[in-house]
């Protein structure tokens, strides 16, 4: 997930101004970098260490990749509605709406992995809780090791088809806050897609 929480960083560094409230650029990619150097340092290697600390800065920074996001998506909307300058550019309106949907997926892929069974670390010490996502190749325990445990990269695929069909696929969601999870990744993905495509549209005709 380390590879993924820089991307979000850099994703909101090519924004324009008016979806990432005039932040400096810099200051997008330290912080996701400085938090994320305070885990890796907490929990070098493989995340098996359940222990507070880890689990409340993993959870601190995926909120803060999810609201800085939301508040950009929300920016981006009203600057629609409002006509603002640079929404009048195709280019730079389809690469800040891409730029939202992709940081979405990743944001909601990386609460999959920390929420899941308790989180990482009590999915690699065995001790984790009953699984709130239902993935397929556990209806085929002849294909995966008994000690299998989620890996962030099936996190991002349950996020990917969310956003982009608007619904999950082959996973399916036990637990009810599962389910509230997976409506807020499909209402921010729908309502970025339908006002940024019908606009880029618009103006390139």
């Amino acid at each position: 997930m380390a590879p993924a929480v820089i991307v979000t960083g850099l994703l909101r560094a090519t924004l324009p101004p008016e979806p990432r409230n005039g932040d400096a650029r810099w200051l997008l990619l330290a912080l996701p970098v400085i938090l994320l150097g305070a885990l890796i340092i907490g929990d070098p290697g493989r995340t098996d260490r359940d222990l507070p600390w880890p689990r409340i800065r993993t959870s601190a920074l995926i909120g803060l990749i999810t609201l800085a996001n939301a508040d950009a998506g929300v920016r981006l909307v009203v600057s629609i509605i409002n006509v603002s300058p640079f929404t009048n550019a195709a280019t730079v309106l389809l690469a800040s709406g891409g730029a939202i949907w992709l940081t979405n997926v990743i944001a909601f892929g990386l609460w999959y992995w920390d929420l899941d069974r308790g989180g990482p670390a009590a999915r690699a010490s065995g001790a984790g809780r009953p699984p709130a996502l239902r993935f397929p190749e556990m209806k085929h325990d002849e294909h995966v090791a008994p000690d299998r445990s989620p890996r962030f990269v099936g996190s991002f695929h349950v996020a990917t088809p969310t956003a982009t069909a608007f619904s999950p696929t082959d996973v399916s969601a036990i637990r009810p806050s599962r389910k509230v999870t997976m409506m807020m990744s499909e209402e921010t993905s729908s309502l970025v897609a339908l006002l940024v495509v019908p606009r880029t549209v618009n103006i390139l005709r």
